[in-house]
């Protein structure tokens, strides 16, 4: 028999340091917006193995822990403030990055339900982020209101799809390899 306390530590210790090396590869960016957003070396995919690996629950406090360490990373790095205001501080940065948590919905159900997994939790990401774009930042930033959700569906796209791409092709690599099966 296991020793609970031992399990649920040894959990906490994956939720750290996956979220940090999300982290340390969200700091990474070969490509960047000016208001946020960037393409960078596979920032989700840390989060999103340890989802598929632990489920939902740990995905999602590992991705919300991401999206807290990313605000000051955006903060430093990026010419305009990444804030609004708190509703949108929280809805693209814990909750946005928190949702990378659902790839744990289709954990070790195949290489295509995984494959879904990454494109749903990508999506949602996507869809709060285009929230947020149109709800908010046309007032901060003066975006022509006319634009309706052309504006944050074309500006989250362009970053989000590069970066799907990339985690796709990473948890398919690693999903392929057996690493999920590692130490469980």
């Amino acid at each position: 028999m296991k020793d609970t306390s031992s399990s649920q530590t040894r959990i906490l210790a994956e939720i750290v340091v996956f979220a940090a090396l999300s982290t340390a590869l969200y700091a990474i960016r070969p490509y960047s917006l000016p208001y946020g957003g960037a393409v960078t070396l596979g920032s989700m995919v840390p989060v999103m193995w340890l989802s598929l690996r632990r489920g939902v629950r740990v995905g999602f406090i590992a991705g919300a822990i991401f999206g807290i360490l990313a605000l000051p990373i955006d903060i430093i790095l990026l010419p305009y403030s990444p804030i609004a205001n708190p509703i949108q501080a929280f809805m693209e940065y814990p909750l946005a990055f928190g949702v990378l948590g659902l790839t744990g919905l289709f954990h070790r159900k195949g290489t295509a339900f995984v494959m879904a997994g990454v494109a749903v939790s990508v999506f949602i990401k996507f869809l709060l982020h285009v929230l947020a774009g149109y709800i908010f930042w046309p007032a901060i930033y003066g975006f022509p209101p006319e634009w309706g959700l052309l504006w944050p569906i074309i500006y989250n796209g362009s970053f989000l799809t590069v970066e799907f791409i990339i985690s796709a092709i990473l948890i398919y690599i690693l999903v392929k390899k057996r690493t999920l099966d590692y130490a469980l």
